[in-house]
C-alpha cells in the first residue's frame, strides 16, 4: 500500500517543510501539501493548516501528517484538538522514535526555528520507520480516546 503523508506549515516553517517534502519524495513517499508556498512569507494562522492536515489523517485521505511552524508548539496544540489525532512535538531522535513506538503518533510536529533542518529530516525518517509497540501502550491510548469523548 502506497503511503501518503499530509504536510503543512505556517510562514515560520515553510523552509523546513520544503526540505521534508523533498526528502519524502526522494524516498518514494507521496506527499499532499496543504501549504504555505515555499516562497511566500506572508503571515498565516497555523490552526487553519493544522486542522487541514489533522482532518486529512483522521478521515483516511492520508496515512500520517507532518506539521511545521516556528517552534512546533502551536501546530501540536491545534492538531491535538481534532479527535483521533495524536500529534507529537519532537526535538531529537529518541522522541521521534518514542512518538511512534509508545504513543502511536499519527502527526509529527517540528519547529523550524529550534532544530537543525538536517536532523529534522532524520527525525521524520525515524518516525516513519518506527512501529507502534502495542501491549501496555494500547491501554493508555484507550484512555486518551476516552478523554476525547
Amino acid at each position: 500500500m502506497e503511503q501518503t503523508i499530509a504536510v503543512a506549515s505556517d510562514h515560520g516553517g515553510r523552509i523546513l517543510k520544503q526540505k521534508i517534502i523533498e526528502a519524502l519524495q526522494d524516498s518514494g513517499i507521496s506527499v499532499r501539501d496543504f501549504g504555505v508556498p515555499f516562497d511566500d512569507a506572508t503571515s498565516v494562522d497555523y490552526p487553519d493548516l493544522a486542522a487541514k492536515v489533522a482532518h486529512s489523517v483522521t478521515n483516511g485521505e492520508t496515512n500520517r501528517g507532518i506539521l511545521v511552524c516556528g517552534t512546533g508548539i502551536g501546530m501540536s496544540i491545534a492538531a491535538n484538538k481534532v479527535p483521533g489525532v495524536r500529534a507529537a512535538l519532537v526535538w531529537d531522535e529518541f522522541t521521534a522514535k518514542m512518538a511512534r513506538q509508545h504513543n502511536d503518533a499519527n502527526v509529527l510536529c517540528l519547529g523550524e526555528r529550534v532544530i537543525n533542518h538536517d536532523r529534522a529530516v532524520t527525525f521524520v525518517n525515524l518516525w516513519l520507520q518506527s512501529e507502534f509497540e502495542g501491549s501496555r501502550h494500547l491501554r493508555r491510548l484507550d484512555k486518551i480516546k476516552q478523554l476525547e469523548s
